[in-house]
């Protein structure tokens, strides 16, 4: 088969499968897990009763699958929703805005890892859709593009409350962006590339960036491990530090709890979207999940591992016929991890002031980041 065919019909399988078969599915599930894990930690029950109405077909008992089928049911109610758009509007605006937050989340997984490489057609596929040497500056550059939806939403409204929501978030979302791309810098300097799937194959070689149990010298239990890993150990310090900043940067820029102001509901009734109803509000309700999901990928791929498995197993796994499936599956266990753990904080942690939420973005993070950047290049410098 000709090889652009072949690429063709690869990306096209991959785009149908990582966006409308993985993420979607995970954005609406996602959405379940928040009103299970919150009904738990408010020692309450939550939605365990939608599921196939039998009882309506002449049988005695509906089949309720502890709830599972919630987010069908959430979605069914999204489609049959009036379409309402408010007369005092700005209505091209007011319509693009869901658009443009929803987008930027999805095209930014195109440079994610999701596994190793599977065979398709007689050839070996990367499961990533597009392999660039760009991937960290790719996904800040469109994840960027997000606020311009949010921002559009509070000012096409003609809102007040709207209006406030859109100028605090495109404020928040500015301020740690620059954090966010500062704190990354330490792990592209160890790593020495911008490819996101070479990232993840260096650490599945060499250990993970925040969890170095092996590489070329061995594990842990060897003793040429120790005598040869020394340095790898005194740059998880400034490593460490850029995963404290990176992740508490991605909860800003998705705007999840503690860092909720722009739809604060005691200050701002909805925020940006309190005008929007029907889809137009679902794209903003999926647009967040989705930031969520790919900000869990992306502290996945560039802290801990990606698709590796460990301990060196990754070049054995490699060699199975569905050794890429079985990455696929440990990628996605990790990012599900750090989505519980987004929910688990936005249901632990009340919300910051906006004055503690700018001071802490500006005068701390931002400072932070960049001394570790200097303390990166003079552990790099002592340990060659």
């Amino acid at each position: 088969m000709d090889p652009t065919l072949i690429l063709v019909l690869t990306t096209l399988i991959k785009i149908v499968t990582f966006t409308f078969m993985l993420t979607l599915p995970m954005v609406a599930y996602s959405v379940y897990a928040e009103r299970r894990v919150s009904a738990i930690i408010q020692d309450r029950v939550g939605p365990n009763r939608t599921g196939i109405p039998l009882t309506l077909f002449g049988f005695k008992k509906d089949l309720h699958f502890s709830g599972l089928l919630q987010p069908l049911a959430d979605g069914l109610k999204f489609f049959l929703k009036e379409e309402h758009t408010p007369s005092h509007v700005r209505k091209f605006f007011f319509w693009i805005a869901p658009v443009l937050t929803i987008v930027p989340a999805l095209l930014t997984l195109c440079v994610v890892p999701f596994g190793s490489s599977i065979t398709v057609f007689g050839e070996q596929v990367k499961l990533v859709i597009a392999d660039i040497d760009v991937g960290p500056l790719f996904v800040f550059a469109i994840a960027s593009l997000s606020v311009y939806g949010i921002t559009l939403a509070g000012w096409s409204s003609n809102n007040k409350f709207s209006f406030f929501g859109g100028v605090r978030s495109c404020a928040q979302m500015i301020s740690y962006e620059i954090a966010l791309g500062l704190s990354v810098i330490p792990v592209l300097m160890v790593f020495g590339q911008l490819n996101l799937s070479d990232i993840v194959q260096s650490q599945a070689d060499g250990g993970w960036t925040l969890l170095p149990l092996w590489n070329e010298h061995g594990s842990v239990f060897d003793a040429d491990y120790w005598k040869n890993s020394g340095g790898q150990w005194l740059l998880m310090i400034p490593l460490f530090i850029s995963f404290i900043v990176f992740t508490i940067s991605i909860f800003a820029e998705t705007n999840r709890m503690p860092f909720d102001l722009p739809e604060c509901e005691t200050e701002l009734v909805g925020g940006y979207h309190t005008e929007y109803s029907a889809m137009k509000f679902a794209l903003f309700f999926m647009g967040e999940y989705a930031a969520m999901i790919v900000g869990s990928a992306l502290i996945v791929t560039l802290f801990f591992g990606g698709w590796s498995i460990g301990f060196g197993l990754d070049a054995h796994v490699a060699d199975w016929a569905f050794g890429g499936l079985v990455h696929l599956v440990a990628f996605l266990t990790k990012v599900i991890a750090f989505i519980i753990f987004f929910i688990w904080v936005r249901w632990t942690l009340p919300r910051f002031r906006y004055d503690q939420l700018m001071k802490l973005g500006w005068v701390v993070f931002f400072e932070l980041a960049l001394v570790n950047i200097f303390l990166t290049a003079g552990i790099m410098m002592l340990v060659n």
